[in-house]
């Protein structure tokens, strides 16, 4: 028996049918679907159960293929405290702030006798907060961190269901694990090749968990003044992710302010005896390109050499090159595909009929602070990282005040994840201890 023989997926989202998919028709294993009882899993259990079981994927470029498939999941629970039977790997599918929730609400028993958990999109410090909860149940599985998920998946008809489309594969993804000699990896590699994804495999989970491109941009991107109005809806009209001021957030300072965060990333990252990132050269290399008439090569090389205002003048260029897609065919006009066009979500009324904040930036709230929570531990200043989450605090305290009255959701109260932050710098001592004896 393989350590991924059977596979307990958590989480309801179509990344986690899509994960379905792969595993049943790829590597052949048992599989189950786990997800929370609630008002917004529901529409997804009850498609499941009208399916008997029966989940499909599809892919929208005909490159990607080999992740098309359909199968029947072997086992479905409504509720996490519902999961029964023995599964070699929990592949955590969840939001990254939910992980410690997800895994107190399975049978300790479970977890227990899992050989492995998989975090499919974690940020950085997951691995070790999932190490530390397992160590503390008695449990010694293997953990499996990658830096992202492996493309762009959602509901094919934009609704819950049991079926999904994936719209767009990574090239690359990055991979480490707490075992030298790693059965999963080997598997896992093996399926990501069968897919055509370059995978990587790091030192560790935490190096992995480095190689995220919205640790470094999505701060500055989100936690800024332009970007928060429009979010909390005080800006009328559209504003757009990756655009140039006035249609967009992108200034010199906000560049400055993406320079400094990923310094002071950079500075945790490598007090942990970790490699830290090329901040142009990734960009570039493993997310998107630019022209080399743009960015000329020697210049990413050496971007980590470079004076500050050398490197800022060199991000602007960055942004300011894709601003369309580069690499597309212009149209009758000479126009290119308006690549920076994203909107920026506002905050919107969920399924339990709470105002609730997008992912963007919910999810970098948390990860920011963890990352400032680190630092703090190894006793690393992060004054800009301090700056973001002070700005965003404040805009969630305004629109609180602004929607007094009305249902919220917890996303419009600061939090401080000290139980999550402790647990997280408590392995990392126990590690460096290890490390040091």
């Amino acid at each position: 028996m393989s350590v991924m023989s059977s596979v307990l997926l958590a989480g309801t989202g179509p990344a986690s049918v899509q994960l379905a998919v792969l595993f049943k028709t790829r590597m052949h294993c048992r599989i189950a679907i786990a997800g929370r009882e609630s008002v917004r899993s529901e529409p997804f259990f009850t498609a499941l159960r009208q399916s008997g079981g029966h989940i499909r994927a599809e892919v929208q470029n005909e490159l990607h293929r080999p992740l098309a498939g359909e199968c029947f999941v072997d086992h479905v629970f409504q509720g996490y405290g519902n999961v029964t039977g023995e599964w070699d790997a929990v592949v955590l599918a969840v939001t990254t702030d939910a992980y410690i929730e997800v895994l107190k609400q399975i049978e300790t028993d479970i977890l227990k006798r899992a050989k492995c958990v998989v975090l499919i999109s974690p940020t950085f410090g997951s691995s070790s907060l999932v190490r530390h909860y397992m160590n503390e149940i008695g449990s010694d599985a293997e953990i499996v961190s990658f830096s992202t998920y492996l493309g762009d998946t959602r509901w094919l008809r934009g609704e819950p269901s049991w079926s999904v489309v994936t719209t767009g594969v990574k090239r690359k993804v990055f991979v480490g694990s707490t075992r030298a000699a790693s059965e999963a990896l080997s598997m896992i590699r093996e399926l990501y090749g069968q897919l055509g994804i370059a995978l990587e495999v790091m030192s560790a989970p935490l190096e992995a968990e480095t190689r995220n491109i919205s640790l470094y941009v999505h701060p500055p991107l989100f936690m800024n003044e332009f970007a928060l109005n429009a979010i909390f809806g005080s800006t009328p009209g559209k504003a757009y992710v990756y655009k140039l001021f006035p249609e967009g957030p992108i200034t010199p300072s906000l560049i400055r302010g993406m320079l400094a965060s990923w310094k002071e990333m950079t500075g945790v990252v490598e007090a942990l005896g970790l490699q830290g990132v090329n901040l142009l050269k990734f960009m570039t290399d493993d997310n998107y390109p630019v022209r080399p008439e743009s960015l000329p090569r020697p210049e990413i090389e050496r971007f980590t050499q470079l004076e500050p205002i050398h490197q800022q003048y060199l991000l602007y260029v960055r942004y300011a090159s894709l601003l369309i897609d580069p690499f597309s065919a212009p149209d009758d006009e000479g126009r290119y595909f308006d690549f920076s066009a994203v909107p920026i979500r506002r905050i919107f009324v969920n399924k339990e009929g709470k105002w609730d904040i997008p992912r963007m930036p919910k999810e970098d709230y948390y990860r920011i602070k963890i990352v400032r929570g680190i630092a703090a531990f190894l006793g690393i200043a992060s004054p800009t990282l301090d700056s973001y989450i002070a700005l965003y605090e404040r805009a969630l305290e305004e629109a609180s005040r602004t929607l007094a009255g009305q249902p919220l959701s917890e996303a419009f109260t600061a939090q401080s994840f000290e139980e999550e932050l402790n647990m997280i710098c408590r392995e990392i001592e126990a590690s460096s201890h290890e490390a040091r004896s």
